[in-house]
């Protein structure tokens, strides 16, 4: 089975920093400096390198877009998760506050 060295090696690079997003997130317990906007767009990247994989030219590197995909999903999780600790964190705020 044939693939392209070099998409293989893009995927990998971007795999290896999806677990430091992902840290960042759980430590952080916060969305601030995230973009959802930028999650969704990666997200529907990897659908678009998905379909054509399976659509148009399948190949073993399919697993790497799935990988990448299941992280970005994870982050998003945790962006939605952090966007309600922060609401409720200001929440206490205004409530010692007034």
């Amino acid at each position: 089975m044939e693939f392209s060295i070099f998409e293989a090696a893009m995927l990998v690079c971007f795999g290896i920093s999806w677990p430091v997003s992902i840290v960042r997130s759980i430590r952080a317990r916060s969305a601030k400096g995230k973009s959802l906007l930028f999650l969704i767009l990666i997200f529907l990247a990897y659908t678009s390198g998905i379909l054509h994989k399976s659509l148009v030219r399948f190949d073993i590197v399919i697993v790497l877009y799935i990988l990448n995909m299941t992280m970005i999903l994870i982050d998003i999780a945790l962006y939605i998760r952090n966007t309600k600790l922060d609401k409720a964190k200001e929440k206490e705020v205004k409530y010692e506050t007034s």
